[in-house]
């Protein structure tokens, strides 16, 4: 038989073990909270994995225009390094006169990595801010790289046209760097738009820009041909020539010096030469010596007269040249737009990785913290196999994170190299700029974003140019109408002489073997230029083409064709505008965006707040602050999406309006060099 006081003693201790056990408990949870609780309005801290690039922290709202307190450090730990070289490429140029007849050489391939490349790695990551990324693309992408080489082509072709040849153009297509977003909107550059499906003979349609009437070279071309001739001939009736059997041995040269200008006028000037000896006792000087010169000069009348038809590669060369300096400026504008979207790009990816590890860390934390709990048998083990779930969970979506952050790096490190480095490919890249700075184009009117762009885009002016290219192909064309009437002057002198034959037949008469032309080359030289036997001759050619069908099909195809480019041009400056409105829709809606997450963030970060206080006090689980975790992560990545997606939009807003270089303080002449003199 039981004793009461024993059922009472076995009472106080059973009662006496569980408030034991309750007190332990909330001294466990009072320890977590002192050790993990966050302050109200801040993300829980973790431990971050040993593999994690640890970043100095950039400044609130750091910019291309103020540098954060980690680049300013980054500058003062700089190593020096050789500069590098910048791109130039010169004409053929050279007073010797050999040179014009040799081929010319092309600088090799600088395939090196700018040196501003390596003064950014700092313990084997690379840290970079936006300006940095700018800097290293102006210097490296290999897009700029190659469309520096458009420059002197376009001047190569201008230098072409000028000697009279039709002008062979220029690539003025835009890429955008690997891995930039496709909705940055960077636009292509290049003249009037055509379509892109055009139809003909193998999918091949030949423009009619530069048709017009045949342009002689206006380079002055000098032929020079000589001659030995030997023959034997036998002759049916030696009266003729007084032997049965004629030799002759002729020695003859021809020089002919041949320019035309661009009035459409030509000169020609020739000598003909001949030193001929003979057998013939007939001959009464042999060598027989004769020199003919002549100078014509022609005019086009109608067809293929004056400035305006002779000229017109030159001037279509100017204006691709033009046209080409503003395409660079749109390649480079393309060139900084894009590796802003992917700068941006890289750090959601990088903040993203945070918020995973963070998530993860506390996940592990609550983990170990139920595991010790469990041991105490405080909580079931159900809620530490839900603990080792979201410890899963979370390590996958850092896993997933991860991926995403060496993707981004790698689509970073491709737009800012030349070469491959296996150094650099292996290297963190840590983001240094996390907010760009405000953008003043959010306050300005839908008029006054309009206005700037056809300001300031460089596709408006290429386009402008284009126009004015057709309109002044449309005048060459029409010239090819008119009939071919050239007038032409000739004048010309004659010189023959040569000492006497000592064979000649006496038998023919008396003085018949006596002359009185000169008997050297000097006198008959003399006699050429003397007009002792001149030439003068005026005239005209008339050349008509009856029914004139091609000429005429030509003409009203090139109408046709200006009409089209005339709609496209339309077309252009209408995408202009949609491309503006649209920009500025869009930059209104990333930033309502951001708003909206950074209002859902907050409140995610009140209610993990509100529901740790909770398990504290012991009115929630464990499970429920994963949950409010998990919830508080979604937000914080949400809010890291839509704010990459803000500067996204300030950025193609920029581009929109053609303000990006001016904003970034991007230097054209440095970008045509390859040398970032002046940060931007």
């Amino acid at each position: 038989m039981n004793h009461p006081w024993g059922k009472l003693s076995m009472s106080a201790s059973s009662f006496f073990m569980r408030t034991q056990s309750v007190a332990a408990i909330l001294l466990l949870q009072v320890n977590m909270a002192f050790a993990v609780e966050p302050a109200l309005g801040q993300n829980p801290p973790v431990t971050p994995p040993a593999s994690s690039p640890e970043a100095p922290q950039p400044a609130a709202g750091s910019s291309p225009a103020s540098p954060s307190l980690a680049q300013t450090m980054q500058q003062q730990q700089q190593p020096a390094f050789s500069p590098q070289k910048p791109f130039y490429v010169a004409l053929p140029h050279s007073h010797n006169p050999l040179a014009p007849y040799r081929p010319t050489t092309v600088p090799e391939l600088d395939l090196a990595n700018s040196p501003r490349l390596q003064s950014l790695i700092r313990d084997g990551k690379l840290y970079i801010s936006l300006r940095d990324a700018i800097a290293l693309a102006i210097e490296n992408n290999l897009d700029l790289a190659s469309f520096r080489y458009n420059l002197p082509t376009a001047t190569t072709d201008l230098a072409r046209t000028k000697a009279g040849y039709q002008a062979l153009g220029v690539n003025t297509s835009v890429s955008s760097p690997l891995g930039a977003s496709s909705g940055s909107g960077a636009s292509g550059g290049g003249a009037v738009s055509s379509g892109a499906g055009a139809a003909g003979a193998g999918g091949l349609v030949q423009s009619t820009l530069g048709e017009g009437t045949f342009v002689n070279p206006f380079d002055p071309v000098l032929t020079v041909k000589g001659s030995v001739d030997h023959t034997k001939t036998q002759e049916l009736n030696k009266v003729l020539v007084g032997i049965p059997l004629l030799e002759n041995n002729t020695i003859g040269y021809t020089t002919q010096l041949t320019e035309y200008f661009p009035t459409g006028t030509g000169v020609q000037w020739s000598l003909n030469g001949l030193r001929q000896t003979s057998n013939s006792p007939l001959n009464i000087v042999d060598p027989q010596i004769e020199l003919y010169w002549q100078a014509l000069v022609t005019q086009p009348l109608l067809a293929g007269f004056g400035f305006g038809t002779n000229e017109r590669y030159v001037r279509i060369a100017k204006r691709n040249l033009q046209i080409t300096d503003y395409a660079f400026k749109a390649q480079v504008i393309a060139t900084v737009t894009g590796v802003e979207d992917i700068y941006w790009d890289l750090v959601n990816a990088y903040q993203d990785e945070q918020i995973k590890e963070r998530s993860l860390g506390f996940a592990n934390q609550t983990l170990s913290d139920d595991q010790k709990q469990l041991q105490l048998q405080a909580i079931p083990e159900m809620q530490v196999m839900t603990d080792q779930s979201a410890v899963a969970t979370a390590e996958g979506n850092l896993t997933v994170s991860r991926a995403n952050l060496r993707a981004a790096e790698l689509f970073l490190k491709n737009a800012l190299t030349k070469a491959d480095d296996p150094a650099i490919d292996e290297m963190p890249v840590i983001p240094l700029d996390t907010k760009g700075a405000p953008d003043p184009n959010e306050a300005k009117s839908m008029a006054d974003l309009i206005a700037e762009a056809e300001k300031n885009r460089p596709d408006v002016a290429q386009d402008q140019i284009g126009m004015q290219i057709a309109r002044e192909n449309l005048k060459s064309v029409n010239n090819s109408l008119l009939p071919s009437l050239n007038a032409y002057g000739l004048f010309s002198g004659t010189g023959l002489g040569g000492p006497l034959n000592p064979n000649c037949n006496q038998s023919e008469g008396p003085g018949y073997c006596s002359t009185t032309l000169p008997p050297d080359t000097p006198g008959v030289l003399k006699d050429a230029f003397n007009y002792s036997a001149p030439e003068y001759q005026i005239g005209f050619t008339l050349n008509i083409t009856i029914r004139n069908r091609q000429a005429k099909a030509d003409q009203f195809r090139a109408m046709l064709a200006f009409r089209q480019s005339q709609i496209a041009y339309e077309q252009e400056k209408k995408n202009i505008l949609f491309d503006v409105r649209d920009s500025k829709f869009a930059l209104e809606q990333a930033q309502a965006s951001v708003d909206a997450a950074q209002k859902a963030r907050d409140l995610a970060q009140k209610t993990f707040d509100i529901v740790k206080q909770e398990q504290v006090l012991g009115a929630k689980s464990s499970v429920d602050t994963l949950n409010a975790e998990s919830v508080l992560a979604q937000a914080e990545s949400a809010l890291d999406v839509a704010e990459a997606n803000y500067e996204k939009k300030k950025v193609d807003i920029d581009r929109a309006i053609g303000e990006t270089l001016e904003r970034t303080g991007v230097s054209i002449d440095d970008a045509k060099s390859g040398v970032v003199t002046r940060a931007p």
